[in-house]
């Protein structure tokens, strides 16, 4: 079981770094940057970058990846459908992920302007009470007049 893993991960990073190639060539072809290809698509150059490299473990997720390679693939003219459907082991599942914190490594952080957000609430109050108070004076003066 452990062998069949260790023989799949290299074959699965070589149609990885095929699948980035085609792309690069095509880009190469249409003589574009890819700035400019990032410009285009809107995909940020970080991740047309690790599209390129077959660096799919680079990208958010799977479903990501898949976005952006039917996204770059239609730019370039490539059938991105197609793309996936033949590779789509590659696109599958993700790779496992680092997590380096611990459970007691999370910190309590304080909240920076928790101390002045009553300010302005009771400036509001005053406001209120003060307006209550001279309404109250005002109908006493005018009930005497």
């Amino acid at each position: 079981m452990m062998g069949v893993t260790i023989q799949r991960k290299p074959k699965m990073k070589e149609k990885m770094k095929k699948i980035g190639d085609v792309f690069k060539q095509r880009r190469k072809e249409m003589n574009l940057s890819l700035k400019e290809v990032e410009n285009a698509t809107s995909i940020r150059l970080n991740h047309l970058q690790a599209i390129e490299d077959g660096e799919m473990g680079k990208l958010i997720s799977p479903v990501y990846a898949q976005g952006f390679v039917k996204q770059y693939a239609s730019f370039l003219g490539i059938d991105g459908e197609r793309v996936i459907r033949d590779n789509g082991d590659v696109f599958a599942r993700a790779e496992a992920q680092e997590f380096s914190y611990g459970i007691g490594t999370l910190e309590m952080r304080g909240n920076p302007g928790a101390g002045v957000k009553w300010f302005p609430n009771a400036l509001w109050v005053g406001t209120f009470v003060a307006t209550l108070i001279a309404a109250w004076y005002l109908a006493r003066f005018f009930e005497l007049v």
